[in-house]
């Protein structure tokens, strides 16, 4: 078994999978679109990466505000998830992601990864933080 965990925005979206033995999460890919809107192309490579690692679940990242209120950004994921779950008939699994995206930013500075260049990797750096926190949260409750 695989999970998928995604980092999900306004013009990207950033993938991660798990390996088999759910340990670890490795960055795979930024999918990009050329508009918000644009969905189709995005779930579509989306649907081929899982038949590809044989993903089982979803975890998609949930951008609430940091006083912990939903935003528009949230009702955007919250249809986001749905429409994964349609074309798919996987589970997803909204995953609070609030900071993942300057802490993968901070991850990149660290690597030695120029300004101009991080963009690139973000939010592919963003979902494998997601993951990994989905991960060890599954851990943590499977040895209680």
């Amino acid at each position: 078994m695989r999970i998928m965990g995604l980092d999900f925005g306004s013009k990207t979206v950033g993938v991660a999978i798990s390996d088999p033995l759910l340990v670890t999460a490795q960055g795979v890919e930024t999918v990009f679109r050329k508009s918000p809107g644009k969905l189709r192309q995005t779930l579509a490579r989306i649907e081929e990466l899982i038949a590809q690692y044989e993903v089982e679940k979803i975890v998609l990242g949930y951008p609430k505000n940091m006083n912990n209120t939903e935003g528009e950004r949230c009702e955007k994921t919250k249809e986001f998830s749905r429409m994964l779950m349609e074309r798919t008939g996987l589970a997803v699994v909204l995953w609070d992601e609030r900071l993942t995206t300057a802490a993968a930013g901070q991850v990149l500075m660290e690597s030695g990864v120029r300004r101009e260049h991080r963009k690139e990797y973000v939010d592919k750096i963003a979902a494998v933080l997601i993951l990994q926190g989905y991960l060890d949260a599954q851990k943590g409750t499977a040895a209680d």
